[in-house]
């Protein structure tokens, strides 16, 4: 699989659907993935390192997977928050797809797996975990930044892990300078060429979107 391809919203390639093994919060699962997604054939390193290196998520209310592809992340919330409503949100439908068919085989009825236009404005979230696709651009990266952060509820976190060499640094740089004064950014963790950035929201939730800088 091209890496163009798992960003798009229907990819050309084979479908090619395969079963594989993994361990999401904590128990070993069979899933369901496919040629066009990101990673189809393990939890990627990425994925690994933020999983491995955040709290457990909040009990209940909204997280947010951003760019959930065939969904490790948020089935791994779901499995371990069952009272939260868990957004997967993609652009790629095949994926989005996979993570539908996973839920129901996991037997979560807590996930609902949507496109990004599909989220109500109205929704705040608890929480974001995201391992977000660099790859599509800088530009768009800052885009998909700047509409989901805000929307993180008061005393709320948002989690993104991003390889050291795709720009990790530089991304935690623009979002402290970026962000409004009620937002902080650290570097929550590293690990296997990755960091985790913590972006945390301390004031009251906002539903607007920043604007560019």
């Amino acid at each position: 699989m091209g890496s163009e391809h798992y960003f798009s919203a229907t990819p050309a390639s084979a479908e090619n659907l395969r079963t594989i093994q993994v361990r999401l919060a904590g128990r070993d699962v069979e899933v369901t993935t496919a040629g066009g997604v990101f990673s189809p054939d393990r939890v990627d390193s990425g994925t690994q390192v933020l999983l491995s290196n955040t709290p457990p998520p909040p009990p209940g209310g909204d997280i947010l997977d951003l760019g959930c592809g065939w969904g490790p992340i948020a089935l791994s919330i779901a499995l371990d928050s069952p009272h939260a409503r868990v957004w997967a949100v993609d652009v790629n439908q095949r994926a989005l797809d996979l993570v539908r068919r996973n839920a129901d085989a996991l037997g979560l009825d807590n996930i609902n797996a949507v496109t990004p236009d599909d989220v109500p404005d109205d929704v705040v979230f608890r929480g974001i975990r995201s391992n977000p696709p660099i790859r599509v651009g800088k530009n768009e990266l800052a885009t998909t930044c700047c509409r989901w952060i805000p929307r993180l509820d008061e005393r709320s976190d948002g989690w993104f892990v991003v390889q050291r060499n795709l720009g990790s640094d530089s991304l935690q740089r623009w979002l402290a300078a970026t962000l409004h004064d009620s937002f902080s950014v650290h570097r929550a963790a590293t690990g296997r060429g990755y960091r985790v950035l913590k972006v945390r929201h301390h004031g009251t939730p906002m539903t607007d979107t920043i604007p560019l800088p």
